[in-house]
């Protein structure tokens, strides 16, 4: 049975307005965690999405 590797990424609005994206690849518990520190330090919009190995979102 092959394993399934699955990363993820976050996208974000940061306080002064601008659209964030992560440049390192998460795995779920990871991207969680980064999350709940995005939205305590005050930006927007936080969202954890599922990319591809070697694959980054675009802010």
């Amino acid at each position: 049975m092959p394993i399934t590797m699955q990363n993820y990424a976050l996208t974000w609005t940061d306080t002064a307005g601008k659209s964030r994206a992560s440049s390192v690849a998460y795995d779920k518990g990871s991207a969680n965690s980064r999350k709940a520190e995005l939205e305590a330090a005050g930006n927007a919009d936080v969202k954890v999405i599922p990319i591809r190995p070697g694959e980054l979102p675009q802010p």
